[in-house]
């Protein structure tokens, strides 16, 4: 029984040690979104005024604020790129296997308990139908040897 409740405990608490790390890589992912709509903006807003100014004079208006539109949209593209491709990681490969091996201990101690209840209800239908055939084996050692003290003395 200590080894069951000894295995929910570590598979608890293995379930919990995963999901905070989930919770982290979310919260790293929303904050990295965050700065990366911040850097957006501010990019759109800095870049396209010094850039239109900058173009207008090699080029037509329209032409130099669709080149500076079109750079903060690569550079918005990329840093949600960076923040998507964040990972719990290997950070959680030895939990999740202890994890694992804890499972797997619990479904072998239930198989071993579903086992000795068939067999307990195996022997207590086998007594039901024979009583004194069943206990006629452990009862003869006991008598055998009382006749055979008795008849010694």
């Amino acid at each position: 029984m200590n080894r069951i409740s000894r295995n929910i405990s570590i598979v608890l608490r293995t379930e919990r040690m995963i999901a905070r790390r989930h919770m982290a890589v979310i919260r790293n992912q929303t904050g990295l979104y965050a700065f990366a709509g911040l850097v957006s903006l501010i990019g759109l807003v800095m870049l396209n005024v010094a850039a239109f100014y900058a173009l207008i004079t090699v080029m037509a208006a329209q032409f130099a604020a669709l080149i500076v539109a079109l750079c903060n949209l690569v550079l918005a593209g990329a840093l949600v790129l960076i923040a998507g491709r964040l990972s719990p990681g290997k950070e959680l490969e030895p939990v999740t296997e202890l994890r694992d091996l804890a499972i797997a201990e619990l479904e072998a101690e239930a198989e071993l308990a579903v086992a000795e209840a068939r067999e307990m209800s195996a022997n207590v239908r086998r007594i039901a139908r024979d009583p004194l055939g069943t206990a006629l084996p452990a009862l003869l050692g006991p008598l055998i040897s009382a006749l055979l003290s008795g008849r010694k003395k």
